[in-house]
């Protein structure tokens, strides 16, 4: 993949658009209309990196030294972090390496910095794979958590975990791989689109059903205790809430990068299209953003890993 200047980051060759100053303006696009481009300092987008690094390896830790948490589970969450502390480490590697290129404080040759390139862009783009892998594969654990309570230990057994983790990570790896290779065939972009897609409608479809299941349980309890009607209503409303909360916060902070990549495949050449393109940084920084909020939902409402995370913190002061 070839190097662009200050449109540095992440899959550089995914980006079509010229660099941007690091503000909010209107950009005026010399063949259409007038764009909002919102473009992102390189000292909050280290920063938001950093605090995702510092997030994950925690849970890692958490994880790893706990060994009540040694379960299927956590070890898919485990994996999510690992994915999210890739696509930060990353992102923050590629960030600064360029940043001290541009200011010539560190002096190597082309062919060293593109190879650099395509490495980290693979790691990027193989995290990215993974992550929305396991986020998908921890909406079906709890399905089947839920749902087959009683055969939940027999049919997810730690060798079938490890098993799945094994191929979630071969398949990014190889994915990534061929995505960066081929990064200019509309197919690969396509592919990439719908399988962001398949992950959207797994997790709402099994979330959902969840959400319906958990409303069931309830009406039960309060017909078997003679609860008023709002309790159960009230119930609902939050789990309205939480599932609301949860898919929408992976769909705002994934969808707008796969609107990009949808955008270059049906209007690379388009005005309006054009203006997205600008924002590209901006999306790459919704991810990382989603990799800070990731531990918050599915690692840290665990009271035994916070207990542990505590220890953590303590034992390394």
């Amino acid at each position: 993949m070839s190097m662009q200047g200050p449109q540095r980051r992440l899959l550089g060759s995914f980006n079509c658009s010229p660099p941007a100053t690091p503000h909010l303006r209107l950009a005026a696009n010399q063949t259409g209309p007038r764009c909002l481009e919102v473009s992102v300092p390189d000292g909050l987008f280290l920063s938001l990196g950093l605090v995702s690094v510092v997030e994950n390896v925690l849970v890692v830790a958490a994880i790893a030294k706990n060994r009540n948490l040694h379960s299927p589970m956590y070890y898919f969450i485990c994996c999510l972090a690992v994915s999210d502390l890739l696509v930060s480490v990353s992102n923050v590697l590629e960030t600064a390496v360029m940043l001290l290129l541009e200011a010539g404080a560190l002096a190597t040759q082309a062919a060293a910095v593109q190879q650099l390139d395509d490495v980290t862009d693979v790691l990027i783009c193989g995290a990215m794979v993974s992550s929305l892998c396991f986020l998908g594969a921890i909406a079906v654990d709890r399905y089947i958590s839920i749902f087959y309570a009683l055969r939940y230990h027999s049919i997810v057994t730690l060798p079938r975990a490890c098993w799945a983790i094994s191929a979630i990570w071969v398949v990014s790896v190889l994915s990534s791989t061929l995505v960066i290779a081929y990064y200019d065939h509309a197919a690969v972009l396509l592919c990439l689109v719908g399988f962001f897609v398949a992950m959207l409608v797994l997790m709402a479809v099994l979330y959902v059903h969840m959400l319906a299941r958990a409303c069931q349980h309830a009406r039960g309890i309060a017909r078997l205790q003679k609860r008023q009607r709002p309790a159960h209503q009230g119930f609902g409303l939050k789990g309205a809430a939480t599932l609301t909360i949860l898919l929408g916060i992976f769909f705002l902070c994934w969808g707008p990068f796969f609107l990009h990549l949808s955008l270059m495949v049906l209007c690379p050449q388009h005005p309006i299209c054009g203006c997205v393109f600008k924002n590209f940084n901006l999306f790459l920084t919704l991810i990382i953003c989603n990799s800070i909020v990731d531990p918050l939902i599915y690692a840290f409402r665990s009271q035994e890993l916070r207990k542990t995370l505590q220890e953590v913190v303590l034992c390394s002061w």
